[in-house]
Order: structure tokens, then C-alpha cells, then sequence
């Protein structure tokens, strides 16, 4: 029977091997160095980000997401792209395209496409983000998806000119899941909500207690609706708090991408146990308390340039940005030609304030990356966790692994 890499994990104290870390010796920030003085030459490369503005709340919300979002963080990466892009005379342009209610992402990027673009990052949901790669596969582009964290992207619905900095929800899971298994914390109550977004998630969360030894004990449909926006008392409250009732588990896990209830399980649990998942402790790209490997240093800047926090689709933007910035850098050039099979190399690498520099799985173009476990104040842990080992790097335990994958780049 073949063994797969990812199932070759170990946890150091059950096993007693050392310990392989996410954060490897070598520590890379995504810091820009110091620019040297502006010199002559060269010609803008023009990066298109394609986004919808989010719509501002009809009443008061406390955790309104901003106007901004995403486009503030690549807005911050074309400013670090012309900085290191000074030493090899490269400047960096970034083509906002805001999409309207009713407006066609896929006619936005043909018509910046026939403008002579090459690079485009989009946060758009995923069947947008496959159609613009469909369009756009006959001519030399690059896709860099920063917003759709659907798993068939990188499975049967993968393309060769679509690249991932947002991690698949597999890799989010597997890190809530590679914490649960080093707590021992190995029974699962999972409450999925009613979209589909939200049984993706759940689905990603089954597989990957699958994957690591977990066992869902429980599984219930959430059915009381938005108790988490509700205003004021309702009916279904105390039904809501009787749902745990009778079961046996060490975690709740929710599965709530809309936001809409998971909120409302912490602390309303009938025995006192913790809650993960889409609420409550949450894997995810970035959050305001991660402070090392020269994060700091981002989450000061970008407050300066935008007056407001750091949020994760801003990072994977801001690493979009960046890996066409970086990648130029690193070849002196930002040939599409020279670029593209390039960022699936082994010499390409991205500092990005995670301890270790990233690269582009070959298999489909999903970014490695360290992925952080926080609750809302508190960053709570790094998965890959330590313990879990692997042929090539322990990165490769988060997500689908190259003998599972069911993408076929064309």
C-alpha cells in the first residue's frame, strides 16, 4: 500500500522524534530593504486587481468589514514592489478595477488583458476567479487568486495560469486539526450551517479528522437562524442552548463562512467546552496580534497607510502583489515568459513575515505557508504544529499532498 507524505506525521511527544517547526532557522520577513536612490529606466509593470468593493452595513455593525478590504493590502505591496524594484530600475503599477453589482469580472480582465496585462490578483468568489482563468488561458497571463479558499480550484477545477495566496480551506482545517491532535483534544461536535460555503467548510473538516486521527462524535445542522446578528431576545435562544445537550465531545467545531451565527455557540454550550472552526479559534493567514518575524514592522505600516488593521484577504492580496514584485526581482525582469514557469521553481521564494520564505506548491499553485491559530485577542499557535514531520518540508502537512491531488494543470 502506498503511503502518502502527509500521512508520514508524528507528534514529537508521542514519538519522540525532533521536533521539524514551520519556523526553519532561517527567518524571513517580507520586510522591503532600504531603497537606494531612483535611477532612470525601465517601464511600469502594470498588475490589475480585480475586486467587489464591500457594500457599506444598512445599520450599525461593530464588525463592519471595510470598503477597502483586500485592494488596501495590494496597494501596500505596489509601494514594496517599487521599493526593492529600484535596485533592478522596475516600477509597478496597480490597475483598480471596483466591479459593480451586475458587472462581469470576465469583461474587466479581457479588456485590461487587451491593454497589454499580464498579472492579475483577484478576490472574487471562485466561480468568477475560474472564469477569468478560463478567458485569459489562451494568452500569456498570470491569475493570482487571493480571495476563493474552494479546495477544487486546487483539485479537478485547477488551471495552470491560476496561482493560490489564500490557503485552501483543506490547509485551514488541517491547522485547527494538527492543534486538536497535540491538545488531544480528538472528539469533534461539528454544526454545519445552511449554505454551501458552509458544508465545503465542514466537508474540509471531516477530511482532515479523517487525516490526522480525529473523530466527529456528533453532527448537527445549525437551524435557528442569524442568532449571532439577532437583535435583541428570541424564541429560539433557549432552544439554541439546549443543542449540546447529551453528546460527547472535546471541541465544537462550527461551520459559519457567512458570519451569521458561529459567534452565538461560545459560552452557550450546556457542558463547558471550547469552540473552533469558522468562530471562536480560527486558522487563518494573518490577525492583528501577530507581532514576529518582522510583522510588526507590516501591521505599523499598513495602519499608517490605511488608518485601520491588517485583515487576512489583505495579506493575500498584499502576497499577490508581492510575488509578481518578487519574483521580477529575483529574475531582473518581469517577463511573463521568464515569470511564470518560474514561481513554480524551487529558487523562487517569498519573504513574507512567516519565518520561513514561501514558495508555489507544482502540483497547484497553492502558496506553502505557516498558517496561525488565534482566538479574537490572542495569537494561540503556528500549524504546521511541531511534530509533524515530512519528506520535503513540513508545510506540505497542511493541505492536499501531491498523491492525493486530483488537479491536472491545463
Amino acid at each position: 500500500m502506498r503511503v502518502s507524505p502527509s500521512l508520514l506525521l508524528a507528534l514529537a511527544f508521542l514519538a519522540g522524534i525532533p521536533a521539524a517547526q514551520a519556523q526553519e532557522p532561517k527567518a524571513a520577513t517580507g520586510e522591503p530593504p532600504p531603497a537606494p536612490p531612483p535611477q532612470a529606466g525601465g517601464g511600469d509593470t502594470h498588475i490589475a486587481m480585480i475586486y467587489r468593493p464591500v457594500p457599506a452595513p444598512s445599520s450599525y455593525d461593530a464588525e463592519a468589514e471595510p470598503e477597502d478590504l483586500g485592494v488596501a493590502g495590494a496597494r501596500m505591496a505596489v509601494k514594496d514592489n517599487n521599493t526593492t524594484g529600484r535596485f533592478t530600475k522596475q516600477t509597478y503599477a496597480l490597475d483598480e478595477v471596483a466591479l459593480e453589482p451586475g458587472q462581469d469580472a470576465v469583461a474587466a480582465a479581457k479588456d485590461l488583458a487587451a491593454k497589454g496585462v499580464k498579472y492579475f490578483a483577484l478576490t472574487l468568489p471562485a466561480e468568477e476567479v475560474l472564469a477569468v482563468a478560463d478567458a485569459l488561458k489562451e494568452g500569456d497571463a498570470v491569475i493570482l487568486n487571493a480571495g476563493a479558499p474552494d479546495d477544487r480550484l486546487r483539485g479537478a477545477d485547477c488551471r495552470a495560469n491560476l496561482f493560490h495566496t489564500i490557503p485552501s480551506r483543506a490547509m485551514q482545517t488541517d491547522a485547527l486539526a494538527q492543534y486538536m491532535t497535540l491538545m488531544r483534544w480528538r472528539k469533534i461536535f461539528l454544526i454545519v450551517g445552511p449554505t454551501e460555503r458552509d458544508k465545503a467548510y465542514a466537508d474540509a473538516l471531516k477530511n482532515s479528522a479523517k487525516k490526522f486521527g480525529l473523530k466527529i462524535t456528533a453532527e448537527k445542522p445549525w437551524t435557528f437562524g442569524p442568532l449571532a446578528k439577532a437583535r435583541g431576545d428570541t424564541p429560539t435562544r433557549a432552544e439554541a442552548m439546549v443543542f449540546t445537550r447529551g453528546l460527547d465531545y472535546d471541541m465544537a467545531v462550527v461551520a459559519d463562512e457567512e458570519g451569521d451565527w458561529g459567534d452565538y455557540v461560545p459560552f452557550r454550550t450546556v457542558d463547558p467546552r471550547p469552540v473552533a472552526g469558522t468562530q471562536g479559534l480560527i486558522a487563518t493567514t494573518w490577525h492583528p496580534t501577530l507581532e514576529t518575524w518582522g510583522a510588526a514592522q507590516a501591521q505599523n505600516r499598513f495602519r499608517r497607510q490605511t488608518g485601520r488593521l491588517m485583515r487576512p484577504l489583505d495579506y493575500q492580496a498584499w502576497a499577490a502583489i508581492r510575488t509578481v514584485g518578487e519574483a521580477a526581482t529575483q529574475k531582473k525582469t518581469a517577463d511573463i515568459g521568464v515569470i511564470r514557469p518560474y514561481l513554480t521553481t524551487p529558487e523562487f521564494s517569498l519573504p513574507a513575515y512567516k519565518g520561513v520564505s514561501l514558495t508555489y506548491r507544482p502540483w497547484d499553485h497553492q502558496l506553502r505557508q505557516p498558517i496561525i491559530v488565534v482566538q479574537p485577542k490572542a495569537m494561540v499557535s503556528v500549524a504546521p504544529e511541531q511534530g509533524f514531520i515530512h519528506q520535503r518540508t513540513p508545510l506540505d502537512t497542511l493541505g492536499t499532498d501531491e498523491p492525493e491531488t486530483t488537479c491536472k494543470l491545463k
